[in-house]
């Protein structure tokens, strides 16, 4: 699973990303292994996403979300 399979309000843990590759400025905003994303939103054409990682919404696209693998979490939880 990865973050663009999530639906609105949905969470997992990011575990890996599957490029080598991904935006410093995600990084630093907190996108790191063990960290928490939730789904806050998808734009109408569905691209891009808005995520919510340590309290910080960002927005980013379709293809970037593919490279965040997660373990998603239990709805309740």
């Amino acid at each position: 699973m990865n973050v663009a399979d999530l639906r609105r309000g949905e969470r997992g843990v990011i575990k890996e990303f599957t490029e080598d590759v991904l935006p410093i400025k995600l990084l630093e905003l907190g996108c790191l292994p063990g960290n928490i994303i939730e789904m806050v939103q998808v734009a109408p054409l569905r691209d891009p996403i808005y995520i919510n990682v340590n309290g910080s919404h960002i927005a980013i696209r379709r293809e970037v979300a593919r490279q965040i693998a997660l373990e998603p979490l239990p709805s309740n939880e």
